[in-house]
């Protein structure tokens, strides 16, 4: 059964994201530090045509995001209050854990090596987020190995060896550090 919204209030209302007021205030700082920033990162040339300078776009872009970041913190000032936002700024914070386990994975890959931290991360993050049958812990098993394969041996990725490679053969030792 569609619902029919009569105003536009009232589709604001409906559709509004709770979070909103602490999304536009977080993007517009970061707009306003990009936009400071811009003098430092970019050059002027005197010599060169306006539409040819290197920091035209970069500070059309950076402007014009710094404008659209100031506009949606102004609409979310002004809009109603919603309940909830708490829940979903607490959301967002949840996520940030996955950020910690990355930095973690990249943390023990010098210590264990590419291949096994791949298969620990893949097998404990399938683990995290609820998938426990054999079924998908192995799925993500073969996931890790392939993820390893592709990047060291077909892309030639360089990632430092694990310190405990250093405790292999070393015949098994070398084809680790080339191709795992």
């Amino acid at each position: 059964m569609l619902v029919q919204i009569k105003t536009l209030k009232q589709l604001f209302q409906r559709y509004r994201r709770p979070g909103n007021l602490l999304f536009a205030a977080i993007f517009l700082v970061m707009s306003v530090v990009l936009v400071s920033q811009i003098g430092s990162q970019t050059v002027w040339k005197t010599s060169t045509k306006f539409s040819s300078q290197p920091a035209l776009w970069p500070i059309i872009s950076l402007v014009g995001m710094t404008a659209f970041a100031l506009l949606n913190w102004i609409s979310a000032v002004v809009s109603p209050k919603i309940e909830g936002r708490l829940a979903e700024v607490l959301f967002w914070v949840r996520s940030l854990e996955f950020v910690l386990w990355f930095m973690a994975y990249v943390l023990i890959v010098p210590l264990l090596g590419y291949l096994p931290s791949t298969i620990l991360f893949a097998i404990f993050l399938t683990v995290r987020v609820g998938y426990r049958t054999p079924k998908m812990i192995g799925f993500s098993m073969l996931t890790a190995v392939g993820v390893v394969v592709i990047f060291k041996s077909f892309l030639q990725v360089k990632v430092p060896g694990g310190q405990a490679y250093e405790m292999l053969p070393d015949q098994l030792r070398s084809i680790m550090l080339i191709y795992f």
